[in-house]
C-alpha cells in the first residue's frame, strides 16, 4: 500500500491532461499492484564470475534484451511514456537505451531545456516546475514499475566538439547525484563515435558518475562497426563491452574508414564478440545496435530494401550464440519515435506506435526466454559443435552450448551435421524451434554421435531455425511442448 500511495502522490503532483491523463492514472496503479517482475529485487547488477555474463547479487542471471529507444526523453510525453513502456515490457524488453542529451541545448516535447552551454546544472530546474529533468525522472519511474532498465548514454558522440573536461565531469556529476538511488539505471558513455575521438572528456565523465555511483554498470557506446573494446577494455570504469554492427550491408563502406573487420564481413556480427574477447582482460560483451527493422541497407540511399524481421533475428540469434550476454534490438521509426508532421531520418514512415506491432519488434523475445530456459552462465560458444563443413556469409552456422544442451542457430536452411557428443548424455532430446514465432517441433530422441540434421523451408529469407538438444536426463524444456514459455 505504501508503494501505491508513493504512486498516487507522485502523479497526483503532476499535471495530467485530460482523458489520457485519468486513463494513466489508473494504468499506472494497477500497474504497480499486478506483481510485475523487477529484477533488481534480485540484488544489484554484477558481472559474473567467469566474467562473461550479467547477473544480480543473488546469482539470478540477467539477459539483456534491450532496445534503442533513443530519443524518448526528447518526443514522448507523459502518457505516451506510459503507453510505450507498458508495450515494451509486455513484448519482453527489460533495457531502453535513451539518449540523455542529443544536442547543446536538448528539449524535450514541453519545451523545457535540459543544459545549457556552460552546463551550469544549478540553473536548468526550478522549484514547481515540470521541465526537463523532472520529465525524466517520471520516465525513469514509469520504467521501474514496469520491470525495466534504462540504459542513459549521456551526451551523444557528435556533441564532443563542444565539451570538454570540465563539462563533462560537470555532466557526470549532475547525472550520478541524480539517479544514484535509482534501482534500474545503467550508465553509457559515448554515442556512436569512436573511443579516440577526445578519450579525455569521456574519461572525466565516467570517473565522476563511478566516483559518486559505484553501483550501476557502465559500458561505451561506439561507432559502428566497432567495439568499446579498441579503446576503452582496460578502464577500471568499464564493466562490459558494447559494439556496434550497424547498419552496412556486405560489401558497403561508404567512406566509414577505419574499421577492424575485413572487407565484405560487415554484417557478421559475431565476429565483434571475437573481436572484444582478444582483449584482456576479458569482458561481458553484446551488440548494442545493430541493423534496425525497416531502415534502409546503408542508411543513407531511401530506395535501398530495408532490413527485415529475419534479418534482425539473424543478428540477434548470430551475436548470442557467438558469446554475447543479451542483445539490443531496433526499429528505424521507433529509435526517433516518428509520427506524422515530425522530419524523418533514414525514411521513417511508420508511427512508432504502429510500429510496435511489426514482427521482429514481437520476436526478440523468444531468444531470451529460450536462453533463460536453459543453464545461463556455463554457455559457451563452440563451434566444433558443427561436424559438416560451415559456410560464409548467410550460410554461416552457429552453435552455442552449455555442459548438457547445445544450441545451432541455421539462417539459410542448408543441411548440417551436428556433433551431439559435445555435451554430457548417452541419448539427447533434440528440437527445431522457429524464431519468428517461438514454436517447437520435437523431433525425438538421438543417440550421442554426429548427426544430420535438416528442415523442409525455402532457401534463406525467413528459413531461419534453432536446433536444440538437451541431455535426456534434464527437463529443461518438455518433450510435450510446442511453444517456449516466457522467463525472466
Amino acid at each position: 500500500m505504501k508503494k501505491i500511495s508513493n504512486i498516487i502522490s507522485t502523479l497526483l503532483n503532476i499535471p495530467l491532461r485530460g482523458a489520457w491523463g485519468l486513463f494513466f492514472l489508473l494504468a499506472s496503479l494497477s500497474i504497480a499492484a499486478d506483481g510485475i517482475y523487477k529484477p533488481w529485487d534480485n540484488g544489484k547488477l554484477i558481472v559474473s564470475e567467469n566474467s562473461k555474463f550479467l547477473v544480480h547479487e543473488n546469482g539470478t542471471p540477467f539477459f539483456w534484451l534491450g532496445n534503442t529507444a533513443w530519443l524518448l526523453p526528447e518526443r514522448l510525453n507523459r502518457e505516451e511514456a506510459e503507453f510505450y513502456l507498458d508495450a515494451e515490457r509486455k513484448a519482453g524488453y527489460n533495457v531502453e537505451q535513451i539518449q540523455v542529451l542529443n544536442a547543446i541545448p536538448t528539449f524535450n516535447i514541453y519545451g523545457y531545456a535540459a543544459n545549457n552551454a556552460e552546463f551550469d546544472f544549478s540553473k536548468v530546474s526550478k522549484n514547481g516546475v515540470y521541465g526537463y529533468w523532472e520529465h525524466l525522472d517520471y520516465i525513469v519511474d514509469v520504467a521501474e514499475r514496469n520491470g525495466i532498465y534504462i540504459a542513459m548514454d549521456c551526451i551523444w558522440g557528435s556533441m564532443i566538439p563542444q565539451m570538454d573536461v570540465k563539462k563533462g565531469e560537470a555532466l557526470g556529476k549532475f547525472l550520478a547525484e541524480r539517479y544514484k538511488d535509482k534501482p534500474n539505471i545503467i550508465w553509457m558513455i559515448g554515442g556512436d563515435i569512436m573511443g579516440d575521438k577526445s578519450p579525455e572528456i569521456w574519461d572525466a565523465m565516467a570517473n565522476a558518475i563511478k566516483k559518486i555511483d559505484p553501483d550501476h554498470l557502465m559500458t561505451f557506446h561506439p561507432r559502428g562497426r566497432t567495439t568499446s573494446a579498441r579503446w576503452f577494455n582496460d578502464r577500471d570504469w568499464l564493466d562490459f563491452n558494447m559494439f556496434q554492427s550497424g547498419h552496412r550491408r556486405y560489401g558497403q563502406r561508404n567512406g566509414d574508414g577505419d574499421y577492424t573487420i575485413k572487407e565484405n564481413t560487415e554484417e557478421d556480427n559475431w565476429r565483434y564478440v571475437d573481436l572484444s574477447w582478444e582483449k584482456s582482460p576479458i569482458r561481458p560483451v553484446l551488440d548494442g545496435e545493430p541493423s534496425y527493422e525497416d531502415i534502409p541497407q546503408g542508411l543513407h540511399d531511401l530506395q535501398a530494401p530495408r532490413w527485415m524481421d529475419y534479418d534482425v533475428r539473424r543478428y540477434a540469434y548470430w551475436s548470442v550464440f557467438a558469446g554475447s550476454f543479451g542483445h539490443t534490438y531496433g526499429h528505424n521509426s521507433i529509435m526517433q519515435f516518428i509520427r506524422p508532421g515530425l522530419l524523418a531520418s533514414y525514411g521513417a514512415e511508420t508511427p512508432w506506435w504502429d510500429a510496435i506491432k511489426d514482427p521482429g519488434y514481437n520476436q526478440m523475445k523468444y531468444l531470451k526466454w529460450l536462453i533463460l530456459s536453459l543453464p545461463f552462465t556455463d554457455r559457451i560458444p563452440d563451434q566444433s559443435v558443427i561436424a559438416s563443413q560451415n559456410g560464409e556469409r548467410y550460410d554461416r552456422i552457429i552453435a552455442t552450448r552449455g555442459n548438457d544442451y547445445l544450441l545451432v542457430y541455421n539462417y539459410s536452411g542448408k543441411p548440417m551435421s551436428i556433433d551431439l557428443s559435445k555435451i554430457s548424455g548417452s541419448k539427447k532430446n533434440v528440437w527445431w524451434m522457429n524464431p519468428s514465432d517461438g514454436s517447437l517441433t520435437y523431433l525425438g530422441e538421438f543417440d550421442s554421435k554426429v548427426t544430420e540434421f535438416s528442415y523442409d523451408a525455402a532457401y534463406l529469407r525467413g528459413s531461419d531455425r534453432v536446433l536444440i538438444a538437451i541431455d535426456t536426463v534434464k527437463d529443461y524444456i518438455s518433450t510435450t511442448a510446442t511453444q517456449l514459455t516466457e522467463k525472466h
